[in-house]
């Protein structure tokens, strides 16, 4: 289990807050909400971000989000429940985050031109890197997540 190592805000406020201020900016961006959030989720699935990972799926559920969807997201490939832009985004996602695997193929280019006008291509982008930068802060100074009772089985039961 992680432990915490510092507050991020307490020590560096300035730089913190300029990160927390570009991710509101890009999470406005034109892309659909539900869309930003799988990504969001499936880039800290990917870097093991069990703080990110339970913030995106409550907010993704907000968003419209079903419990089935966010279950089966890390295997969205072989579902019938994403749709091409949705699988494109996720690809994408994928191949950056997973970054130092390889580059991004053609075939992944390809999926998201087919998808996403150049623009959104950078919103995209733009919000995958931030996912990854907020994920490599809360995994590497231990940041965890709020436990909630009723998401505890062992506390149910007692």
């Amino acid at each position: 289990m992680m432990k915490a190592r510092l507050n991020l805000f307490a020590a560096a406020p300035g730089p913190m807050q300029t990160l927390l201020d570009f991710s509101t900016r890009i999470s406005q961006c034109s892309l659909e909400k539900s869309l930003l959030e799988l990504v969001k989720m499936r880039a800290s699935q990917i870097n093991g971000c069990a703080h990110c990972i339970n913030m995106h799926a409550k907010e993704a559920l907000k968003a419209g989000e079903t419990p089935v969807r966010l279950l089966l997201l890390d295997a969205f490939r072989e579902s019938p429940l994403y749709t091409a832009r949705e699988r494109a985004a996720l690809v994408w996602a994928e191949a950056l985050t997973r970054i130092a695997d390889g580059r991004p193929s053609d075939e992944d280019y390809q999926l998201l031109q087919a998808e996403f006008s150049a623009e959104e291509q950078i919103e995209l982008t733009m919000m995958i890197v931030t996912t990854n930068a907020w994920n490599r802060f809360a995994v590497g100074f231990g940041v965890v997540h709020p436990v909630d009772k009723a998401d505890h089985p062992a506390v149910k039961a007692a």
